[in-house]
């Protein structure tokens, strides 16, 4: 992102970034409190992808704030 974009995309990425940390949150949380290897399986890549968009949207707002 640069100064190019308006308030708007700016705030849609903000959003996005606080959807998908509750997400994660959510994810690592349950993963405690399963049983099903499988589940916990899944659980596990959740975190791992969520994390990985999480960097990427953390790189787009620093873009825009710094």
């Amino acid at each position: 992102m640069n100064s190019t974009y308006a308030l708007h995309e700016t705030m849609e990425v903000h959003e996005l970034t606080a959807f998908k940390t509750v997400c994660m949150t959510k994810s690592k949380t349950m993963q405690a409190l399963v049983s099903d290897p499988e589940l916990k399986q899944i659980l596990q890549q959740d975190v791992q992808v969520s994390t990985k968009q999480l960097q990427e949207l953390g790189g787009l707002l620093s873009k825009v704030i710094g």
